[in-house]
């Protein structure tokens, strides 16, 4: 299933055929091992116009020049990432109160500087502060989910499930951490692919423009379900941090991965 938004925020779920990846013209007797390297620069400094990667035993290959489409999507979600967030726009605190009502629907905020928004886990009374790290889009990522799987983002914003830390995570500033992670993983904003995973979610994002967005609230559901099983506390979220990027890097790499939905955590979110 793939997800659109419109332009008041509401999600419509939708339908996606699978694409198809074209099979890598080169014979197996012919691929430097290099080449099938997942994340290995070689490929890059060779020019090559394909990476292969042996999957069941056959060579397949995603292409790195992108598409028109793909390169549209690809540079909007770099001017997304560019965003800072600026408590002196309007869009921006409109963004800001309706992050807090679609958490919060029956409790009225009082300002957009209040010790109300400690309650969702920033880290002082001023949450424009914690946006710093990674920008406007961290808080988009967290409207999304809010309104996208209210049950799940609800569960983990009140650690409604498991054996919880006497010092848990707070929520919203990890929601802003995990942005950050992502950004980071995919390396959107260098000029070249040094990775395979980019090459993937660039191929992610031509099915569905809110890939991004989706991944964020897969990756947010893995990094509690971790946090559970390894029994962590506040101390250890840097690690929890990093196992869930591995995570993350796995799944988008397993053979039948097209889109954000196949991966297997993403069932965290139903």
């Amino acid at each position: 299933m793939g997800v659109e938004r419109n332009h008041g925020g509401c999600m419509a779920v939708r339908s996606l055929p699978p694409p198809s990846i074209p099979k890598c013209s080169h014979p197996a007797s012919a691929v430097n091992a290099d080449d099938q390297t997942c994340g290995s620069p070689r490929w890059i400094e060779k020019g090559l116009s394909c990476v292969c990667m042996k999957r069941k035993g056959t060579y397949e290959r995603i292409c790195i020049n992108l598409t028109p489409l793909q390169e549209e999507r690809l540079q909007r979600l770099k001017h997304r990432m560019n965003v800072y967030f600026d408590a002196s726009r309007r869009e921006h605190q409109e963004a800001l109160r309706a992050l807090w009502y679609a958490t919060y629907p029956n409790k009225e905020l009082s300002g957009l500087i209040s010790d109300q928004w400690k309650e969702m886990g920033w880290q002082g009374r001023d949450p424009s502060t914690d946006f710093r790290g990674a920008g406007f889009i961290s808080l988009e990522n967290l409207l999304f989910f809010a309104k996208t799987f209210s049950n799940s983002f609800q569960r983990l914003l009140n650690k409604q499930c498991g054996k919880r830390a006497t010092w848990e995570y707070p929520f919203a500033v990890a929601g802003v951490n995990i942005t950050f992670m992502i950004m980071q993983m995919l390396d959107l904003q260098s000029t070249k692919a040094r990775t395979f995973v980019r090459a993937v979610f660039i191929q992610m994002l031509s099915e569905d423009e809110w890939a991004f967005d989706l991944l964020y609230c897969v990756a947010f559901m893995v990094m509690d379900k971790q946090w559970l099983e390894r029994n962590a506390s506040y101390m250890e979220f840097n690690e929890v941090l990093k196992s869930t990027r591995a995570q993350l890097e796995r799944e988008l790499l397993m053979d039948d991965v097209i889109r954000i939905e196949d991966m297997p955590s993403y069932s965290l979110l139903l």
